[in-house]
């Protein structure tokens, strides 16, 4: 069996994530308030708040999506806005949509949205169907998949991705117990395998693993 660290490149024991004071308004609201934080390798940072709290915000933020109005975000030690190619090079984003075309299987899915990034081989691609337990779907075009198998598929192709840096929004959406646990699984290999990981989600997530922590909005 291919494993997560074989699927993923060789992750930078250096790479670190740092946010320096974030403010951003959304309208009138002052949405995001000298938000800090830093996540080094290994760590899963979860960030946790009341709906409207700025949860999705801050991640789509930091994955540079939107733009603040002032703050500073590091990624090995270099600012982003000088740095910003070899940030993207190294993160990958899953947000509340899944972004699968409907019309193509869930192994084309991957085999398409993957290769733009790099090349990984059959072998790795079925293999990663099959640590989501998923592998059945491969050959399913995505618009007969469930919700959770969709959910599944697209984490796939953030493990295929080789990325250090995980920005998942709500990865667990739409996934059953047995389908939490074999996420928490991959989310834990990529840890250890010196990734990081920066979520939000409603459910605690590797809520007893030494280098999970949590950021509260309010």
């Amino acid at each position: 069996m291919v494993t997560l660290a074989e699927v993923s490149h060789s992750l930078s024991t250096t790479a670190g994530l740092e946010v320096r004071g974030l403010h951003l308004w959304r309208g009138e609201r002052h949405l995001l308030r000298a938000v800090s934080f830093a996540l080094q390798p290994g760590e899963l940072l979860q960030v946790v708040g009341p709906n409207g709290a700025g949860k999705t915000s801050l991640l789509r933020c930091v994955a540079g999506l939107i733009e603040a109005e002032s703050g500073e975000i590091q990624w090995q030690g270099a600012a982003l806005r000088t740095n910003r190619d070899a940030f993207h090079r190294q993160l990958a984003y899953l947000g509340h949509i899944n972004a699968l075309k409907a019309e193509l299987t869930a192994l084309e899915n991957l085999r398409y949205s993957v290769g733009m990034r790099r090349q990984v081989s059959l072998e790795q691609t079925q293999a990663t169907l099959a640590r989501l337990q998923i592998a059945h779907c491969a050959d399913l075009p995505a618009r007969s998949l469930s919700a959770g198998q969709k959910r599944r598929v697209a984490l796939a192709r953030v493990i295929l991705s080789g990325a250090s840096l995980w920005i998942l929004d709500e990865p667990i959406t739409n996934l059953d117990v047995d389908g939490i646990a074999c996420v928490e699984s991959c989310l834990a290999e990529h840890l250890q395998g010196g990734g990081s990981i920066l979520t939000a989600a409603h459910q605690p997530l590797l809520e007893h693993h030494p280098q999970s922590r949590s950021l509260r909005l309010h």
